[in-house]
């Protein structure tokens, strides 16, 4: 059989294929003119352009956003933010999980509550997120970092991934930025690109604080995602997320707390014990890492036991953290 055509029989393809293409150029134009003449109701969907705000504080400072560059970026991230639909009501809804939790303890440590949004754009509120250099937990530390910050961290038992712990342990982490610039975006800042980058760009740029420096894009987009964060999280009905509260992550329940500083943890043991199955007690202790522990320096570890009431739950009783999460 060949495979050769024809002079004519090319012309023939090539005249029909133009046809085709000429034909749905003049239906594409046809339609959109008649979009254009169809009531805006009519129209299947449209896309608007988010409100950007005027100013936004963060940790008690006042961020002036009529300034045109900041004004941009934080267009930016707003867009993002509105348009990213999946991942900002995940934050939304783990945060009525999480804030409970991590409220409290930056109060205790002394910490602006804003914090918490850092939180939310290191990780989206996942508790088993991780990076592909290794970066993992909620606040999304590494491993070298989490250890010097007292988080136990190796195949069995991964701190990073402990809520209160690593909540502590960033929390030393910001306080120590803190005392070097007094600014938090500007911690912020160094959170996310390191402490000797910002204090390279800082002396040759002549700035003190972040928002006025040069940085490399991801850092200079990471200020404004978290500006937006506490923004949007805060008003998410102005950004077009109606949420009901029964769409919320209820926060889990402990019935119990079990401790135990043996050479040897049987994890699964202990969940069996408690009517559990593995999986059930990593959820409401995700820093374990293995069904087994080989303790030898017999550290002293809490296991929190979830309520049974916290493994089936009923939607409809979830209460919104923050009622400016839910719509009536």
């Amino acid at each position: 059989m060949s495979h050769r055509f024809s002079f004519n029989a090319l012309i023939g393809c090539t005249l029909t294929a133009t046809t085709i293409f000429t034909g749905a150029i003049l239906f594409q134009s046809h339609q959109q003119t008649s979009m254009q003449n169809e009531p805006r109701s009519q129209v299947p969907y449209t896309v608007t352009s988010p409100e950007v705000p005027t100013s936004v504080e963060f940790a008690g400072e006042k961020i002036d956003l009529t300034r045109s560059d900041l004004r941009e970026r934080m267009d930016r991230e707003i867009l993002t933010f509105t348009y990213s639909h999946i991942n900002t009501q995940l934050m939304i809804k783990r945060a009525n999980r999480l804030f409970p939790v991590i409220e409290p303890i930056l109060k205790e440590q002394g910490m602006p509550d804003d914090i918490k949004y850092l939180m939310i754009i290191e990780s989206n509120g996942d508790i088993y997120a991780r990076s592909s250099v290794g970066a993992s937990g909620l606040w999304q530390f590494m491993p070298a970092t989490a250890k010097q910050y007292g988080l136990e961290v190796n195949n069995s038992v991964d701190e990073r991934f402990n809520i209160e712990k690593a909540t502590r342990a960033a929390c030393r982490y910001l306080k120590n930025s803190y005392k070097h610039y007094g600014d938090w975006l500007t911690v912020a800042a160094s959170y996310n690109t390191g402490e000797n980058n910002v204090n390279k760009r800082i002396a040759a740029q002549k700035e003190s604080k972040a928002t006025d420096l040069a940085l490399v894009s991801e850092t200079s987009r990471y200020l404004f995602r978290l500006l937006t964060a506490k923004t949007v999280l805060s008003n998410p009905i102005r950004y077009g997320f109606l949420l009901k509260s029964s769409d919320l992550y209820p926060p889990v329940v402990m019935a119990d707390t079990i401790e135990t500083n043996a050479a040897s943890i049987d994890f699964t043991q202990i969940a069996k014990s408690n009517g559990l199955n593995y999986m059930q007690l990593r959820d409401a202790n995700p820093w374990i890492r293995s069904t087994s522990h080989n303790n030898a320096n017999k550290k002293k570890y809490k296991i929190l036991i979830p309520s049974k009431e916290s493994l089936f739950y009923n939607p409809a009783d979830t209460k919104p953290h923050n009622s400016a999460w839910v719509v009536k």
